[in-house]
């Protein structure tokens, strides 16, 4: 039985011949640059190893503490989702006064309770293993867009490993886990082709199980697997035993989880928005804290960018981009397919085309991107298609328009870098970037706003000839 589709989920293409819609009080003029960037950008934490460690340390022996996690709508819901179970959720002073740590308390899990997942990908999938060691029934819904994203690999699972779900035979929400205060565990096979998630969500409960956990993935090729040697990693550091030896199969064994106290890297996937800013303008933009080593899938732009005429350099301080041309590339994105509406952006205002490949599973994402992007870049005078896994975008002259997000936070800042090209562009709901990126408005007006930085060994001269892409204007 196959559920019908969400009307919100896909974009219409009858949009496309129908203007823009109306505005609304949440639309955001984005601001056009009046010559290169330069700028440091200092960012929050990220979002998946932030709601990483709130699953392992609300599944953990004693309680834990998270410094500098992330404070954004998906991660908030994480909180309050674990509250629900009984899980104590704390602010504590920390470090940095402007965000405090999290203090996290476990306890024994139980029902009923409801989860709202808003559109969370991470709250919707790896909370329903969790939910099945709770006592008692479990119910999770979310937004409506939510509704059409899958969830059905990762609830079938459960089923075999013990766990009883009852979703109308949708494998989607709304759906309830009846927990019993254990599962057996065991082996399991899923085609996790549509999400890593599913995999990433069995695993970080899997020591839990009675048996723990075997888990083979059968299908096509795995997308991002950067964030699934992410879930390995966060779980090693809790302790737990992982045998990820074998391709595509992944063995915990079951155990208790230790007690974290641990650090939130900065987000390198809401960094890339940023780093774009320096490309399309030809200017400067330093991320600080950039890990030397990491398993965060954004780490990946360092090349994208670099093949795209940005001069990269990570050093101790962190990352600095330097935009020193714009031109277009072939590249899978498969392991970082979340940077797709940032690069399909920044390749719309290139100098030769750009192919995207690797990336047909994002049109499960919060909305279908594929779909979105080549619709609203084309409204903007673009020429996009879409290919089978992917995107194909031959850049041409663009005008300001207002373009439709979807309730998609990268699809809101892949407008804004438009916009700092291209006048006259309007973000729908730009307050949807709050899922993981709190007032990003105001951020990225403080990006354009700031005074030139100190750029040890460059002159003035090297300056004005990256002001290029502005027929020499300098900011």
């Amino acid at each position: 039985m196959t559920r019908p589709a969400d009307p919100d989920h896909r974009p219409s293409p009858s949009f496309a011949a129908s203007g823009a819609p109306p505005s609304s009080p949440g639309d955001w003029a984005a601001p056009t640059a009046d010559g290169p960037v330069d700028a440091v950008a200092v960012l929050p934490g990220s979002k998946s190893i932030t709601n990483r460690f709130l699953v392992l340390a609300a599944l953990a022996n004693d309680d834990s503490r998270i410094r500098r996690p992330l404070r954004s709508r998906d991660t908030l819901l994480m909180a309050q989702a674990l509250r629900s179970l009984g899980v104590e959720v704390e602010d504590h002073d920390g470090e940095d006064p402007g965000c405090p740590d999290w203090l996290v308390r476990p306890a024994p899990l139980r029902g009923p309770a409801l989860v709202d997942v808003g559109l969370a990908g991470t709250v919707m999938r790896f909370l329903p293993p969790v939910a099945a060691l709770a006592d008692g029934p479990v119910t999770f819904d979310g937004d409506p867009q939510a509704r059409a994203r899958p969830v059905g690999p990762v609830l079938e699972a459960l089923r075999g490993l013990g766990a009883v779900v009852e979703d109308g035979g949708w494998g989607a929400m709304p759906f309830t886990v009846h927990g019993r205060g254990a599962l057996p565990g065991g082996e399991v096979t899923v085609d996790a082709s549509g999400s890593s998630q599913f995999i990433s969500a069995l695993l970080l409960s899997g020591a839990r199980f009675d048996r723990g956990l075997t888990v083979r993935h059968a299908g096509p090729a795995l997308p991002s697997l950067p964030h699934i040697r992410m879930t390995v990693e966060t779980l090693r550091d809790a302790g737990v035993m992982v045998d990820d030896g074998d391709p595509d199969t992944w063995r915990v064994e079951p155990s208790e989880i230790n007690a974290l106290d641990v650090t939130v890297e900065p987000d390198l996937s809401n960094a890339a928005v940023f780093l774009a800013a320096a490309l399309v303008t030809g200017g400067r933009v330093h991320v600080p804290a950039w890990p030397q080593f990491t398993t965060q899938a954004g780490d990946l732009v360092r090349g994208v960018f670099e093949a795209m005429g940005a001069d990269v350099v990570l050093d101790r301080e962190g990352l600095t981009v330097v935009g020193r041309g714009l031109h277009g590339v072939d590249v899978d994105l498969r392991d970082a397919s979340e940077l797709t509406p940032v690069v399909a952006a920044v390749a719309a205002l290139a100098d030769s085309p750009t192919r995207i490949r690797g990336v047909a599973h994002i049109r499960h994402h919060e909305t279908d991107r594929l779909a979105a992007l080549a619709l609203e870049l084309n409204r903007l005078g673009g020429d996009v298609v879409e290919t089978e896994d992917g995107l194909l975008i031959r850049p041409r002259p663009l005008h300001g328009e207002l373009l439709r997000t979807y309730a998609d936070h990268r699809m809101a800042m892949a407008a804004a870098v438009v916009g700092l090209r291209v006048p006259g562009v309007v973000v729908e709901d730009v307050a949807t970037t709050g899922k993981t990126l709190p007032d990003f408005a105001g951020r990225w007006s403080d990006l354009l706003a700031a005074p030139p930085q100190a750029e040890p060994g460059r002159g003035e001269q090297e300056r004005a000839e990256r002001g290029r892409l502005f027929g020499g204007r300098r900011r």
